[in-house]
């Protein structure tokens, strides 16, 4: 094995950076008298672990921003597929009903289930997108997505669709929990608040837009299925482009397979990569992957404040794609389409919400500079306190100009506050969680 100070390795731009050892500087030092224990390089093992290099044209968070942009919109697609998946169907609640013979608070399920599916989803794309990258995390699970969409779409019992409905759950949640962690990859500290704002667009785009596409769905010729064939034809599409379009991000990743190139260009299996050693088996996902984040939940007060009210403000807003049929379809007798149309007033506020997370973007930047470029998870806080206070207005708002006797733009606007303090809440909730 060549010696690391010995070692002069040039490789060309397509995958390996330049690395060179300097024989001369050390044995220049060690002529002035310093002791030799102080090279760099006396840990022979270490000296030829595979990093990033200045301005490293291979590091996602290099590349060029018009690139990184494009990642970003796909990855947001992915996300919005996802969540599009959950809401897409709850108007065709009636219809499932009639069809399969269960009452209409059974024909609920398949909302609940999908989100049910959500809970414990990452339990296991969370740990293979640490073990062998975010693409690998997302693409496969989104491919599942779409075919138990078709298995839904195709069902001929109840037991069929929720069980169905359960799985697409399970693997539509990859996206949502790991497209922010992409994000993270490819952006700087800086410049990750505004990034995981258009996820958050897009992972709340779903939800608010779903019921309008289903209801016109669920009342045309096509009927109710077409929810689920709609549904898997636009995960196809994204999962397609991605396949193609989409590179790995995840830096300990991109590192490992740098390190077996320089091994198979060089010849010299001294190069590594600690992520070479990361494995994912039965024992780890227990031992670390599935208790730490239990352990987690219920030794960190902070950990267990934010997930609880995260699952909270998350539950109540699912509760509104059950609301809102109730208070405009059946209480002030809409069709079902223009009943379903209060649901862009939740969208609008999710888009409104994006000038308070943007206009937040300067100060956190400014405060990070002043704390020496450390994240200072703290002054997150503050928007995220305009954003429950919105949520809460919002709610109230709701509740008391529901009835029919309260002109129709009042739960409307009520909806708009919804849709803001939620988004807002759900974006610094983690970003707090993220940098913490």
């Amino acid at each position: 094995m060549t010696s690391p100070r010995s070692c002069s390795v040039s490789v060309s731009s397509a995958g390996i950076h330049q690395l060179q050892r300097n024989d001369d500087s050390l044995d220049g030092s060690q002529r002035n008298g310093e002791d030799q224990n102080s090279s760099p390089y006396k840990d022979e093992k270490e000296a030829y672990r595979v990093d990033w290099g200045p301005d490293d044209p291979e590091n996602p968070q290099n590349w060029k921003t018009a690139y990184k942009g494009w990642l970003t919109f796909q990855l947001g697609m992915l996300a919005l597929a996802a969540s599009l998946g959950s809401s897409i169907i709850s108007p065709a609640g009636n219809a499932i009903a009639h069809y399969a013979h269960i009452s209409l608070e059974v024909a609920t399920l398949p909302l609940s289930l999908y989100i049910l599916g959500f809970v414990f989803g990452p339990l296991l794309w969370g740990p293979i997108s640490e073990v062998w990258g975010r693409k690998v995390s997302m693409l496969p699970a989104m491919f599942c997505l779409a075919l138990f969409s078709i298995g839904t779409a195709t069902s001929k019992t109840p037991a069929a669709i929720m069980i169905t409905r359960f799985l697409g759950g399970v693997f539509g949640s990859a996206p949502v929990s790991n497209v922010a962690a992409a994000m993270g990859d490819i952006w700087a500290p800086k410049a990750r608040g505004t990034a995981v704002a258009i996820y958050a667009l897009c992972n709340m785009g779903g939800p608010t837009l779903g019921p309008v596409i289903g209801s016109s769905l669920t009342v045309s010729h096509l009927g109710w299925r077409w929810t689920m064939y709609i549904e898997a034809i636009f995960v196809f599409t994204i999962v397609g482009v991605g396949l193609f379009a989409l590179p790995e991000v995840y830096g300990p990743v991109l590192l490992k397979r740098r390190a077996i190139r320089l091994r198979e260009a060089t010849g010299n299996q001294a190069y590594w990569h600690p992520h070479e050693e990361v494995k994912l088996d039965f024992k780890s996902i227990v031992t670390k992957q599935i208790s730490r984040p239990l352990r987690m939940l219920f030794t960190e007060p902070m950990v267990t404040c934010m997930t609880l009210y995260a699952s909270f403000v998350y539950g109540l807003l699912y509760l509104t794609f059950v609301v809102f049929p109730i208070v405009f379809e059946e209480i002030r007798g809409w069709k079902p389409v223009v009943s379903a149309l209060p649901f862009f007033a939740l969208f609008v506020g999710v888009l409104l919400a994006l000038a308070i997370i943007l206009m937040n973007q300067p100060r956190y930047t400014r405060i990070v500079d002043e704390n020496k470029g450390r994240p200072v998870p703290e002054a997150r806080l503050p928007p995220m306190l305009i954003g429950g206070v919105l949520f809460v207005i919002g709610l109230f708002w709701f509740g008391w100009t529901a009835a029919p006797s309260h002109h129709w733009l009042l739960p409307v606007i009520a909806a708009v506050f919804i849709g803001a303090g939620f988004n807002v809440i759900f974006q610094f909730r983690y970003d707090l969680m993220k940098t913490s």
